[in-house]
């Protein structure tokens, strides 16, 4: 009898290890700062991104991924809050009071919601959320601050087209990404790297967190990255402008970390420089990427795995007036998404409105775990499978502090900042690049009203308290 029961808890035993070993690996990639209009193969024929490339080859591109917005002028505090707990952008502010490493309280991080699930748990990069990595991964590798150290020299930039500039991104004693005298994408990938080799051997499946600080600034990459965009190649955006008019009531002015890495006014030369850093930084974290992408395939792993990589938000880099992120224009609230993985249709663009925050609930229902109530966002799967499936966002949210909010649409933007009692209204499907304001044109007032009320309703939804009722009324006085 003994031996029967022996037997049969080896047998309970060996068919637990295979299931474990079947489940999916779910490998998460995280930029800081990068666009939609960054990938190479699809909207940006000046960058180069070859392997981000080759991951929409092999996947589904979410061309419609959107930000929820942020209560901190450090947009990315906010959007990691968001991404680990699952919780909506106004909740997510007290994330790590509702939770700790334990995950006994109210809410439990996405971390710990894969380790219950029978996952390996690795966290490499950039945090950023206020709560101890160390406590919620199983093995972690050099856990990075909000961004790398910036010097007063950065600062400092002229941008003056016919002088020598006083700083370099590839003068590794600037520090930054060169501190500790190995880029840190590249100290990322060589952790990933590490990783995989040793989890070929595993008996469970793995839950990978890799988070890039790029390209966020200071951009800095080797120079055979900048040298690849010379600036005579480098565009300005049709969107430019010396200086967004209403900068300073949407507290996105002056006084701002991020607007004062380019002059004021700002100039067409100031941004092509910016934006040829932001690009040479990008395609360095690129190949970084690929050397992931490698070792998947190396290490046989790559048929067992889903990957999912976004950013956390965009960046303006010169659209608008802005360098930053803090506004609600396309380019800095709009993101790449890209899922890949077994039966995920390959070359595949779904343009369904959507969260970079949903590629939480994606990863739970990959790792068949059952989403919590509290969880805001939504899987993306149910979107790969069905072409004719809907998003359940038809439009997204967007808000800035209490300086600003958005309503987005497919086809239309309202833009309200409460302080001064000012909209901006835009025809998205007609002016993508959102340079004609429509807001005081009578042929879009209906537009307007709709777009109002649907932003009080995502406001009811999300626990927004701002009170938006006098700009709306100051906007019916119009006619």
């Amino acid at each position: 009898m003994r031996i029967r029961i022996a037997t049969v808890i080896v047998l309970l035993i060996n068919i637990s290890v295979f299931y474990a070993q079947e489940k999916p690996n779910i490998l998460f990639i995280f930029a800081d700062d990068q666009t939609f209009e960054s990938l190479g193969a699809i909207n940006n024929p000046e960058i180069k991104t070859p392997n981000l490339d080759r991951l929409l080859e092999q996947g589904t591109l979410f061309t419609q991924t959107f930000n929820q917005g942020s209560w901190s002028p450090a947009v990315c505090l906010a959007s990691r809050a968001m991404l680990n707990s699952g919780l909506s952008v106004w909740d997510s502010k007290n994330f790590d009071k509702l939770s700790n490493s334990e995950g006994k309280d109210k809410v439990t991080p996405w971390s710990l919601l894969m380790k219950n699930a029978g996952y390996d748990t690795y966290m490499t990069g950039k945090w950023h959320v206020r709560l101890d990595a160390n406590k919620l991964f199983d093995e972690v590798r050099h856990v990075r601050p909000g961004m790398p150290n910036q010097t007063n020299k950065r600062y400092a930039r002229k941008f003056l087209e016919n002088e020598p500039d006083t700083w370099s991104p590839y003068d590794t004693s600037n520090k930054g990404y060169w501190k500790g005298g190995k880029h840190w994408s590249v100290v990322v990938a060589d952790n990933t790297l590490d990783y995989l080799r040793k989890s070929k051997e595993g008996e469970n499946p793995f839950f990978m967190y890799v988070a890039f600080n790029a390209p966020h600034d200071p951009r800095q990459s080797p120079k055979k990255y900048v040298d690849m965009y010379p600036i005579e190649n480098i565009a300005v955006p049709e969107s430019f402008l010396p200086e967004y008019p209403y900068a300073e009531e949407a507290a996105s002015g002056k006084d701002l970390r991020d607007e004062q890495l380019a002059p004021f006014p700002r100039t067409e030369y100031s941004v092509k420089v910016n934006r040829q850093e932001y690009y040479a930084i990008i395609t360095h974290m690129d190949a970084q990427i690929g050397r992931i992408l490698d070792a998947l395939e190396q290490t046989g792993q790559i048929d067992n795995t889903y990957i999912i990589f976004t950013a956390d938000h965009g960046l303006a880099v010169g659209d608008h007036g802005f360098i930053g992120k803090q506004n609600m224009y396309d380019q800095s609230m709009r993101v790449p998404m890209i899922i890949s993985g077994p039966r995920i249709p390959k070359s595949k663009q779904i343009h369904e409105m959507v969260y970079l925050q949903d590629a939480m609930a994606t990863s739970l229902e990959i790792a068949e775990v059952k989403k919590p109530n509290y969880v805001a966002f939504n899987s993306l799967l149910p979107l790969t499978k069905n072409s004719n499936k809907k998003s359940k966002n038809q439009e997204v949210y967007g808000a800035y502090l209490d300086n600003q909010r958005m309503l987005r649409s497919k086809d239309f933007k309202l833009i309200v900042y409460p302080t001064i009692g000012k909209i901006r209204f835009y025809d998205i499907k007609n002016d993508p690049n959102e340079i004609r304001d429509l807001a005081l044109n009578p042929s879009y007032s209906k537009e307007v009203k709709k777009h109002f009320k649907k932003l009080f309703s995502q406001q009811k939804k999300l626990r927004d308290q701002l009170d938006l009722s006098s700009v709306y009324e100051k906007y019916l006085n119009n006619f």
